[in-house]
């Protein structure tokens, strides 16, 4: 935890947005709220830290394995 509210995460670990269940690495904390980048990259966004929670090793596996079907998907064949 980062020592000011026990619901925001440490920047690297992964979390939860209740709001809509997305999955997403904590990059930190910026005007009160904590910022998600999704997994394998892209466009972080805000989330207010009571609708964050801990991401659970299967929750961050399926958004890995989303992540990677996208990828796999995108290619050109």
């Amino acid at each position: 935890m980062n020592g000011e509210d026990p619901r925001v995460r440490e920047a690297g670990t992964y979390a939860v947005d209740y709001r809509d269940g997305s999955v997403g690495e904590v990059m930190g904390c910026e005007g009160g709220l904590v910022q998600l980048r999704p997994i394998g990259g892209g466009r972080e966004w805000d989330c207010p830290p009571a609708a964050v929670g801990d991401a659970e090793p299967g929750d961050v596996l399926r958004a890995k394995v989303q992540q990677l079907n996208r990828q796999v998907q995108a290619r050109p064949r």
